[in-house]
């Protein structure tokens, strides 16, 4: 599949998600064979940039090409520059949210909030389309709530607008993460525009990969939370498309490395007292894949260093963490 200039190397991508898609994380993803891993949110508002946050979500140092950035906001001037400025700091694809249901972005008229105004959504990839030479991609949703599900004519209004490849989260923002994702939306907008389309949402197997291709006839699927705490997903999944095989489980041993490798990266990225923290939550998604290690997850949680929160880790997969294996 291609993305403008970009052959991606696997249409299994990884959805950005605030919070979680860093730039540790998306390397990670991207070395188990995830075609294309997004940047977190960021505002258009310019003046907001110059904190420590947006600084990190800016930086794409070391990251193979090609790095895109997803830009959120609701005034079509500032979300032109946004974009300009971004591709004049690195980035060769910028991604536009209309996705988001969090309350704090709605409520600023961003994210999926812009799907109750066509007009604006309009005039928006306009005028970021129109202010870089990179390809601008788009993430949404089905709809504003269930009888206002307007995804085709969003697709039709992107490609019009001259949006190079849309990805849609089989839901709409009232249903925020709740109940099964439908992708009937998904099918009935690839059918109906040109450009490549992602299906996202609930996509947690390699099986269920396969499911969603057959059902939407789409040219790629987006993962998201089925890889917290298992980056190793996308591997998984080209595998099984490529051959209709199923991989072997990761040994103890492997899963071990890669958690430690992820650790060490985010204390490099962040620093130790940050960094401690951000690995927090992704050592509590590493430990679901584990059931029974809620006793290591809590202490895990506890500790305030790097040296304590890798020496942990390592000493439970010598003793506890093997055994429950």
């Amino acid at each position: 599949m291609k993305i403008g200039p970009f052959l991606l190397p696997s249409n299994v991508v990884l959805a950005p998600m605030a919070g979680v898609t860093d730039r540790p994380f998306r390397m990670l993803c991207r070395r188990f064979g995830a075609g294309l891993a997004a940047s977190e949110m960021l505002s258009a508002d310019v003046r907001l940039w110059d904190t420590p946050k947006s600084r990190r979500r800016m930086d794409h140092s070391g990251e193979p090409s090609p790095r895109v950035v997803q830009i959120a906001g609701f005034n079509p001037a500032m979300m032109a520059e946004a974009a300009r400025r971004n591709v004049d700091a690195g980035a060769e694809i910028i991604d536009i949210n209309m996705g988001c249901p969090a309350k704090k972005v709605c409520n600023r008229l961003a994210g999926s909030a812009l799907l109750q105004d066509e007009a604006l959504v309009a005039r928006i990839l306009d005028a970021v389309v129109r202010a870089v030479a990179a390809p601008v991609t788009l993430k949404t949703r089905t709809g504003w709530d269930r009888d206002h599900k307007n995804g085709v004519r969003i697709a039709k209004i992107a490609e019009d607008c001259g949006i190079q490849a849309l990805a849609i989260h089989g839901r709409t923002r009232t249903d925020l993460y709740q109940g099964d994702a439908e992708h009937e939306t998904a099918r009935a907008i690839k059918a109906s525009v040109k450009i490549p389309v992602f299906a996202n949402g609930d996509i947690d197997s390699a099986a269920r990969a396969r499911e969603i291709f057959r059902l939407t006839e789409c040219d790629g699927v987006m993962i998201g939370r089925a890889a917290q705490g298992r980056p190793w997903i996308f591997d998984e999944v080209n595998f099984f498309l490529a051959t209709g095989e199923t991989r072997a489980v990761l040994a103890l041993e492997k899963v071990r490395d890669i958690m430690r490798a992820h650790l060490e990266d985010l204390y490099a990225f962040y620093g130790d007292e940050t960094g401690v923290r951000v690995a927090r939550k992704h050592l509590s998604w590493y430990c679901r894949q584990h059931p029974g290690q809620e006793v290591l997850r809590n202490r895990l949680m506890k500790i305030q260093t790097p040296h304590e929160q890798l020496s942990m880790l390592m000493e439970q997969f010598e003793t506890g963490l093997g055994r429950a294996a």
